[in-house]
């Protein structure tokens, strides 16, 4: 497992910052799992208003569905850990706001909440271009609590930069 450091997310937030700027991009975060750390690695940039739209935090299915406008029936159906549901919080994440990029982070930390099929480090992650397909992903990250945090923030970024290309 090689966790990056909060070096490594300062610096893939400052490639992003770059490649937002340079595309007049604004981004918008939807996590669950992260908590807003995605949103807060970023917002430490000082600048990056000019490019950061918006986050939010939505753990609860309520959340989901109030502010991202994730479909009860998605959520009953497949769980808030599925791609069906991340893709829905990318989506509504550009709908609720005035960004033209968006990351959904939804999955489980741990300790507890795992189950056979979706075990502790079960990651989705989606991201979205306005006007674009939704691609998402899952992962399986190892460690603890905060390793698992640690890595779904590295990767969503990474996943930015590459979208923001």
């Amino acid at each position: 497992m090689d966790l990056p450091t909060d070096n490594d997310l300062r610096c893939l937030g400052e490639i992003l910052a770059r490649a937002a700027l340079d595309r007049h991009l604004t981004v918008v975060t939807a996590e669950s799992c992260t908590g807003g750390w995605i949103a807060k690695t970023l917002t430490d940039l000082a600048g990056s208003s000019a490019w950061f739209d918006c986050g939010m935090v939505v753990y609860s299915y309520e959340a989901k569905q109030a502010l991202l406008g994730v479909n009860p029936h998605t959520l009953e159906t497949h769980g808030a850990v599925s791609r069906e549901t991340v893709v829905e919080m990318v989506s509504g994440a550009l709908v609720h706001s005035a960004a033209s990029l968006a990351v959904a982070v939804t999955g489980i930390a741990g300790p507890g909440g795992g189950t056979p099929d979706k075990p502790v480090g079960t990651v989705w992650i989606g991201w979205k271009r306005r006007g674009g397909y939704p691609q998402a992903a899952v992962f399986h990250f190892e460690g603890d609590r905060e390793a698992v945090r640690r890595q779904t923030v590295g990767r969503a970024l990474r996943g930015l930069i590459e979208h923001a290309g």
